[in-house]
């Protein structure tokens, strides 16, 4: 995935202006705290579920950003944005229990992937203010980060096993270049709104993910998974 998306970052870098110099800093941030983010994200996935990994990191990351966006950024926000919030990021965690109980093997690494969410959300946001055009900023931050994780990988394990052709290869490079198409309009909405609100609404893909899941993989939707995910769009109408 990153391989693709330093592929396309670096040569879509000589049909556009360079960012502002006063974004340079946060863009080279946002690519290391990015790098982080990789490697929680993987560790977390090495012991625990996905059903469980994925509803904690990404529904801690709303509050995080917010409390990250009033120390960092100096925004306030309104009592009906912060309950909107509040509400998406409860209807996300409530995905994760088992019944009345959080038992998560790696719980630690969720959490901690979730305050790399919330780091790197705020320096993008801060970083596509300063730079004066949001596109270039994810372009060039894409980029630094783009080569900087395949760097890391070989660091790890070695080169032989990152550029061998095996299947789902293509499937990555499309689904990177999806992510990256899907974050460049969250650092573009983060340009003209509050960082939280725009976080909030970003991770309602939960829910979108549950209903894709029910219609094309046969997963079940539960009771439980039902009220979460009406919790999540009522918080998500409220913050609209």
């Amino acid at each position: 995935m990153c391989v693709a998306i330093a592929i396309v970052c670096l040569i879509a870098t000589f049909f556009m202006a360079a960012p502002a110099p006063e974004s340079w800093g946060y863009a080279l941030l946002s690519a290391l705290l990015h790098v982080g983010y990789n490697l929680f994200l993987v560790r977390s996935y090495r012991v625990g579920d996905l059903g469980q990994i994925y509803p904690i990191s990404r529904g801690s990351s709303p509050a995080l950003i917010t409390l990250g966006a009033a120390l960092f950024a100096g925004e306030t926000i309104t009592p009906a944005e912060l309950l909107g919030i509040g509400l998406v990021s409860g209807g996300i965690i409530s995905l994760a229990f088992r019944g009345r109980s959080l038992s998560v093997p790696s719980l630690p690494y969720a959490l901690g992937t979730g305050c790399f969410i919330a780091a790197y959300s705020v320096v993008d946001g801060i970083g596509a203010r300063l730079s004066g055009a949001p596109l270039a900023y994810t372009v060039w931050m894409s980029a630094l980060w783009g080569v900087l994780m395949p760097l890391v990988y070989i660091g790890l394990r070695d080169a032989r096993s990152l550029f061998s052709v095996r299947p789902g290869m293509l499937t990555a490079a499309v689904g990177g270049l999806v992510s990256l198409l899907a974050y460049a309009i969250v650092i573009y909405a983060m340009n003209e709104a509050p960082l939280g609100a725009v976080s909030a609404l970003r991770e309602t893909s939960v829910l979108f993910a549950a209903l894709l899941g029910y219609l094309f993989l046969g997963e079940k939707l539960t009771v439980r998974r039902m009220l979460a995910c009406v919790v999540i769009a009522s918080g998500a109408i409220i913050i609209g």
